[in-house]
């Protein structure tokens, strides 16, 4: 019989789980998370029971985060492509049978829970490519950029139908990046940004014409065309469409140099910044801590995202370079989009500001995409 004494003790077999992470990767994460914590706690303690259940997100992503961080690189890249086929699938059947809320067809009701496909795209989609790529590393050529093109707009394409333009562009960034990192030619990327440039010019300049009531835009529905016109001009709707852009930036700027206080903050708590624990919650963080506050946040955003490029350049393989790139700057996406729409220079769209934003799926797939990018720094320094 084995004595009590030889047993292995508990710490001993739990070193190898708690062992090789990232330590500014790990910083980055917990800055992010205890500044996400004080603000919806301002933002939330008069709103139910958002600050409590936002950090109960945050140890489901946690746990999510530590689960997927022991999962080695080569065992993701085997999840490609029945994640992605899933993926596709549940979209489909999203549009067959799904829930439709306010006008738009995105969630699907599974009998035991209600799911919006969409958000296992976000990773689903650069798990996939990062995939094709590695199988196509020594032979890789312009079909097999144009085939990942199709991989990606598939997806993208039944996302923009439910209709979920904001989701539908973090996918598509999400992809992109991974097809940049790929080796796509710069050949390609210059005549799409001049023309995305052009484009955006043409819109401003022609805002009196286009955004007439009677002028029906290709492709975008009606409330999409709404908010890009609102962005052009909120003033002309000040107490409607426009009503979150105004309110937000009054808060922004009311908020100085050094911010009026934690829970100070009278646009948040007297219920003039529109969704302030979830889509706007970026404009009640800068009314209470200010200029200064806002720059501790950019900063620990820039070394999180820092941190994960360094990570996709030292990482032991092409998939986990590309799908390292693609996550961290992924990241960069929604705080950019997120950001952009509060400040007014981008259009209102349902992005969250990660870490900081109230929502679960948000919060969880957060996780994910951080344990993965833990996972691709833990192999690494195994290999090394």
């Amino acid at each position: 019989m084995t004595s009590l004494s030889n047993r292995t003790p508990a710490w001993q077999r739990l070193r190898p789980w708690l062992t090789g992470f990232d330590g500014p990767l790990v910083l980055a994460i917990a800055g992010l998370a205890a500044l996400g914590l004080l603000s919806m706690y301002s933002a939330g303690f008069d709103h139910g029971t958002r600050f409590v259940d936002h950090g109960r997100n945050m140890l489901i992503a946690l746990v999510v985060f530590g689960v997927v961080a022991q999962v080695p690189p080569q065992r993701l890249a085997d999840l490609a492509v029945p994640l992605y086929v899933g993926g596709v699938l549940l979209l489909v059947a999203t549009e067959l049978f799904g829930i439709t809320r306010k006008g738009a067809t995105r969630w699907l009701d599974l009998q035991l829970l209600v799911i919006q496909p969409s958000e296992i795209l976000k990773i689903a989609c650069p798990l996939m490519l990062a995939w094709w790529f590695q199988r196509r590393e020594a032979t890789r050529n312009l079909q097999d950029f144009l085939v990942a093109l199709a991989l990606l707009a598939v997806p993208v394409l039944l996302v923009v139908k439910q209709p979920d333009l904001g989701t539908a562009i973090l996918i598509l960034a999400a992809g992109m990046y991974v097809i940049f990192f790929a080796g796509l030619s710069w050949k390609l990327i210059i005549p799409s940004l001049v023309l995305a440039v052009v484009g955006l010019t043409a819109v401003v300049v022609s805002e009196d014409r286009i955004c007439q009531p009677d002028v029906d835009w290709p492709v975008l529905h009606g409330y999409q065309k709404n908010r890009v016109c609102t962005l052009l001009d909120p003033t002309k709707d000040p107490l409607g469409k426009g009503f979150h852009i105004i309110q937000g930036e009054i808060a922004i700027g009311s908020g100085g140099l050094s911010g009026k206080g934690f829970m100070k903050g009278t646009q948040t708590h007297l219920e003039f910044i529109p969704e302030r624990t979830t889509d706007f919650i970026f404009a009640a963080f800068a009314e209470e801590f200010g200029l200064a506050g806002c720059a501790m946040l950019l900063l620990a955003f820039l070394f999180l995202i820092f941190r994960g490029l360094m990570i996709a350049a030292d990482a032991p393989s092409l998939f986990s370079r590309l799908l390292a790139g693609a996550i961290t700057l992924s990241l960069f996406t929604y705080a950019f989009v997120n950001m952009g729409m509060v400040l007014g220079i981008l259009p209102v769209v349902g992005v969250p500001l990660p870490f900081v934003s109230y929502g679960g799926t948000a919060m969880v797939s957060m996780g994910l995409a951080l344990g993965i990018l833990m996972s691709i720094a833990r192999s690494r320094r195994t290999m090394g």
